[in-house]
C-alpha cells in the first residue's frame, strides 16, 4: 500500500511537467494524495495537519531566511553594492578568460548572499548578457554561472540549503562549512581548470564590460562605501554570528549606505524591501531590477508545501519499506554511492532542493551514524544534484532567469564533480581500510 501514493505522486509530477502546469499545483495535488493516505491509515484530519506543521517547522529557519534574502538582494541593489562589485570585477575581465571569471564571480556573489536564485538574478544575468555580447556560447556561460551560484548555495554561512542540512542533521553550520571547504577543494580546482581551458578555446570578443560600467556609473555612485554591506556580511560570517543576525546587519548597513550615499528616500524603503528595487533607467531595468520579500513568496510556498510531506512521511511510516531496502543496499555498496543514487531519485520526484534533501536524509539516515559525515554527504550530493534535474526548480528557475538553454546543465562541471569526487574519496577510503585490516596481525 505504501508504494501506491508514491507512484501516484510521481505520475502527477510527470503529467504536470508534460502539460506545463506550475509545480506548486502538482505539489498541492501531491499533498492531497498523502493526506488521503494518512486518513486511510486511521489518522484524524487534525493529527495529519499537525504532522504537516511539524514538517514545515523543520524548515522554519529557511522560510525566515527567504524573507531576509529578499530584503538583502533588494537593499544591495539600491545601495549600489552589486553595481560596485560588477564595475570592479568586470573592469579586469577579458574574453580569453571570461568563463572562469563568470564562475569565480558568481561563486563569490553566491557565497556572500547564500542564495542561488538571488545570485543568478543579479550577477548571473549580467554575466549572461556580457557573454552574449562577447560571442561566448550561451550553453558554456550558463554552465559556468550554474556552477558558480551553487558554490555559495552549498557552503555559504547564509545559505538556506546549508541551514536546512544543519537543521535536519542537528549539526553546527560552521562545522559543516569547514568540512565542505575541505571536501570541495578538489572539485572547485578542477572546475577552474575546465572553465579556464574552455575560456581559452572559446572565440569571444568585445568590450561589453565598459558599456555595463558606464550604465552603472550613470545611476549609482560607485566606490568603496557601497561595498560595506558585503564586508559586514563577510566579517560577521567569519565571526560565526547567527545567520539571520548577519543578514539583518547587512541589510541595515545597505540601508545606511543607500539613503545618504545613493540618495534613496526613506519613504521608498518599505516598497523596496517588499517589492524589490526598480531602476529608473530603462537600459538597466532588465539587469538590476529585483529582490524584495515578494520575489521569494513562490519559492517559500513550494518549500512549505514540500516540507509538509516530510512530517506525514515520518509519522505514517510511508517510507519505512524503502528505508529497509536502502539499508540493505548500503551493506553491499559504499554509502556515498547509495546516497548519490537516492539523491538523483528524490531530486527527480521532489522537483525542488528542499524536499529532495529532506527525503534523502530520511531514507539514508541508517547509512551513516556520524551526523557531521551525513551533513557533508548531503551537501556533496543532493544539494547540487537537484540543480542538474531539468524539471527541478533548483535548475530550471536559474536557466529561465538567464534565458539559457538546457544544454547548460552538462556544462555545469562543478555540480558533477562534487558527487563524483565524494564517491571516489569514499571508495579510496574503503579500499585503504580493507588493506589495513588485511595487514593487521591476527591474535
Amino acid at each position: 500500500m505504501e508504494r501506491i501514493p508514491l507512484l501516484l505522486f510521481a505520475a502527477i509530477l510527470i503529467a504536470s511537467i508534460a502539460a506545463g502546469i506550475p509545480i506548486i499545483i502538482a505539489l498541492l495535488a501531491g499533498y492531497a494524495v498523502f493526506f488521503i493516505y494518512a486518513l486511510r491509515r486511521g489518522f484524524r484530519p487534525m493529527a495529519i495537519l499537525g504532522m504537516s506543521l511539524s514538517g514545515i517547522s523543520e524548515a522554519r529557519n529557511i522560510l525566515i531566511a527567504f524573507a531576509l534574502i529578499g530584503m538583502l538582494t533588494a537593499t544591495w541593489r539600491c545601495a549600489g553594492t552589486i553595481p560596485s562589485i560588477v564595475c570592479y570585477a568586470f573592469g579586469i575581465v577579458r574574453p580569453s578568460w571570461f568563463l572562469i571569471a563568470a564562475f569565480l564571480i558568481n561563486s563569490l556573489i553566491s557565497f556572500l548572499t547564500g542564495t542561488s536564485f538571488g545570485s543568478v538574478a543579479t550577477m548571473g544575468v549580467i554575466c549572461m548578457t556580457m557573454g552574449n555580447a562577447l560571442g561566448i556560447s550561451p550553453a558554456l556561460t550558463g554552465g559556468a554561472i550554474l556552477s558558480g551560484i551553487f558554490f555559495g548555495d552549498r557552503c555559504s554561512p547564509v545559505s538556506t540549503s546549508a541551514l536546512l542540512v544543519a537543521d535536519i542533521t542537528k549539526t553546527g553550520i560552521f562545522g559543516n562549512i569547514s568540512g565542505m571547504m575541505r571536501t570541495g577543494a578538489v572539485p572547485f580546482a578542477a572546475a577552474c581548470v575546465i572553465y579556464g581551458a574552455l575560456s581559452i578555446s572559446s572565440s569571444g570578443s568585445g568590450t561589453a564590460s565598459a558599456e555595463f560600467t558606464a550604465l552603472f556609473r550613470g545611476e549609482f555612485r560607485i566606490g568603496l562605501m557601497p561595498l560595506l554591506p558585503a564586508a559586514v556580511m563577510l566579517v560577521l560570517s567569519l565571526m560565526r554570528m547567527d545567520t539571520r543576525t548577519t543578514m539583518a546587519a547587512s541589510i541595515a548597513a545597505a540601508i545606511a549606505v543607500a539613503i545618504p550615499y545613493q540618495g534613496i528616500s526613506i519613504s521608498s524603503l518599505p516598497e523596496i524591501l517588499i517589492s524589490g528595487y526598480r531602476s529608473p533607467s530603462p537600459e538597466l531595468s532588465a539587469t538590476i531590477n529585483g529582490g524584495g520579500i515578494l520575489s521569494m513568496v513562490n519559492v517559500a510556498a513550494i518549500v512549505a508545501i514540500s516540507s509538509s510531506y516530510a512530517g506525514i512521511f515520518s509519522a505514517t511510516g510511508l517510507l519505512d519499506s524503502l528505508k529497509a531496502a536502502i539499508a540493505a543496499m548500503g551493506r553491499k555498496l559504499p554509502s556515498s554511492v547509495v546516497i548519490v543514487m537516492i539523491s538523483i531519485a528524490t531530486s527527480m520526484i521532489a522537483c525542488n532542493q528542499t524536499l529532495a534533501t529532506m527525503l534523502t536524509h530520511q531514507l539514508c539516515s541508517s547509512l551513516i551514524d556520524d551526523t557531521q559525515e551525513m551533513a557533508l554527504a548531503l551537501e556533496n550530493s543532493v544539494i547540487v544534484i537537484a540543480a542538474l534535474i531539468p524539471w527541478s526548480i533548483a535548475g530550471s528557475v536559474p536557466l529561465a532567469i538567464l534565458s539559457a538553454p538546457l544544454s547548460s546543465i552538462p556544462m555545469a562541471s562543478y555540480l558533477f564533480l562534487l558527487p563524483i569526487w565524494m564517491m571516489i574519496a569514499d571508495l579510496w577510503k574503503g579500499r585503504h581500510e580493507n588493506r589495513a585490516g588485511l595487514a593487521a596481525p591476527s591474535d
